[in-house]
């Protein structure tokens, strides 16, 4: 169930977009087999470029993030199971590898939007992206992207922790089945400021959806 928030302040607010990436949302990427096919049925990834595009034409910052391995390997931690598999797959993850990339099909724009590397299952952990928001007075997190049972959320349970005011933009997530996406945003309602449709958030930010 989504939510009508209360009225958002621009300035104050981001967009976390997470892992619009090759290797997340194309069929020749690491994780294509899982979620290419149900990414695409869902048309969630049009939804999103819209939606992130209103929110930048609203005065939002937009932050992309992506899960990258560098030669050093970073912080990835190989504590899990699927932690492991992306260590073994390393190379595809490189920060210039061309499964790292982020799609153009998600409207990111490389002159205005910040983009943000981690090797994390949260966007928020051990990397730069929390003092990036502190500095800039950001308080109010929106987030888009994929798998919404894995990155997303994972990252708006840590932002809430962290004290951001974090939304699921319900509509601009998909996750590789049906079932796991709706017992994740079920989870995330309760978890954190709540999950909102992509027409009510930008109501709230005083853009036309």
């Amino acid at each position: 169930m989504t939510q009508q928030p209360q009225q958002l302040d621009p300035a104050r607010t981001a967009v976390l977009a997470l892992h619009w990436q090759v290797n997340v949302i194309r069929p020749e990427g690491f994780f294509g087999p899982m979620l290419a096919d149900p990414v695409a049925r869902s048309g969630v990834v049009q939804r999103a470029a819209t939606f992130h595009a209103k929110a930048r034409g609203a005065g939002v910052r937009l932050v992309f993030t992506r899960f990258t391995v560098p030669a050093d390997g970073g912080a990835l931690v190989g504590n899990t199971g699927f932690m492991r598999a992306v260590a073994q797959a390393a190379e595809s993850f490189r920060p210039d590898a061309d499964g790292a990339a982020l799609v153009p099909e998600s409207g990111y724009d490389p002159d205005v939007d910040h983009v943000s590397d981690n090797q994390r299952l949260s966007a928020l952990s051990s990397s730069e992206l929390e003092p990036w928001l502190r500095e800039r007075g950001i308080d109010t997190l929106l987030l888009t992207g994929v798998a919404t049972n894995l990155v997303v959320e994972q990252t708006a349970r840590a932002a809430t922790d962290l004290g951001f005011h974090a939304y699921v933009v319900a509509d601009c997530v998909a996750a590789a089945d049906d079932a796991t996406h709706a017992a994740s945003l079920a989870n995330l309602a309760l978890a954190t400021e709540g999950c909102v449709d992509a027409a009510d958030a930008l109501a709230a930010l005083g853009a036309r959806a």
